[in-house]
């Protein structure tokens, strides 16, 4: 297992995504153990961590509609109070990783990427391949960005992921929800998808809904077509949408297992 992974836990996964600004405490220290234990069984395992903002960054993105531009005085206060509430639950993760005995260290894209139309243009991506060089665990997560073209703006998670595949050629993204993954008959779930390939997606992207909360980014059609793009640009790339609900499934997930729904070429 040495080939880089990225993982990313989803905000419904990590925080009360219908209260406003309420992490998952119990959920987040499960899910730094199981991070902790796989890296202990697989100690060179590159792995990049992402979050998403879930009931922080969600909720005020969408008072103040960052991702479709920033231009006027109280649309940037908006921005500063997203970026605030996406770095209050940054600060929960990275506890809960912490207190685990995982030496990670945040990188908040606002801070350190510039996008134009939400397309990372400029970036400092050698601190990242610093941290991996010397085993440490990055953390990036959804956050707001400058942008060339709308002024300010949001890049989610799989923005990011986006843009550390084409610099980093990852060999896995991992997708962790409260989605057991991608369902042929949502929102009935009965029938999971176990594998779905490029030339077969077409077929069923009629039945693949969105998500049931507040999510300004998409739901699980828009994540699969992201993901889709960027296994066309990276032929062995592998994607998997799963639940992280149940101990457990992280852990299987990091060690190779499809316990959801796997996107390949």
């Amino acid at each position: 297992m040495n080939e880089l992974i990225l993982l990313k836990l989803g905000g419904s996964l990590i925080t009360d995504k219908d209260t406003p600004y309420t992490p998952r405490l119990d959920q987040l220290k499960n899910l730094a153990a199981e991070i902790k234990t796989v890296r202990d069984s697989h100690p060179n395992l590159p792995l990049i961590l992402g979050h998403g903002s879930g009931s922080f960054g969600h909720v005020a993105a969408k008072k103040h509609g960052t991702r479709d531009g920033v231009q006027t005085g109280e649309q940037w206060q908006g921005f500063a109070e997203v970026r605030f509430q996406a770095a209050e639950l940054n600060r929960y993760v990275m506890e809960s990783l912490l207190n685990a005995n995982v030496p990670a260290i945040s990188f908040p894209p606002s801070s350190s990427l510039v996008s134009n139309d939400r397309k990372v243009t400029h970036h400092n991506i050698l601190a990242i391949r610093k941290c991996l060089d010397v085993n440490l665990l990055p953390v990036v997560y959804g956050d707001v960005a400058f942008d060339e073209k709308r002024g300010g703006t949001i890049l989610s998670t799989e923005d990011v992921f986006s843009f550390l595949s084409d610099e980093l050629s990852p060999a896995q993204i991992l997708l962790a929800g409260l989605e057991a993954g991608v369902w042929e008959d949502f929102p009935a779930r009965t029938k999971l998808v176990k594998q779905i390939q490029l030339s077969g997606y077409e077929k069923m992207r009629a039945g693949i809904g969105g998500s049931a909360s507040t999510d300004v980014t998409g739901g699980m059609k828009a994540k699969v077509e992201e993901m889709f793009g960027l296994i066309q640009k990276r032929n062995n790339l592998t994607v998997q949408i799963f639940s992280a609900e149940e101990s457990g499934f992280l852990t299987r997930a990091l060690n190779g297992e499809n316990v959801g729904t796997l996107l390949t070429i």
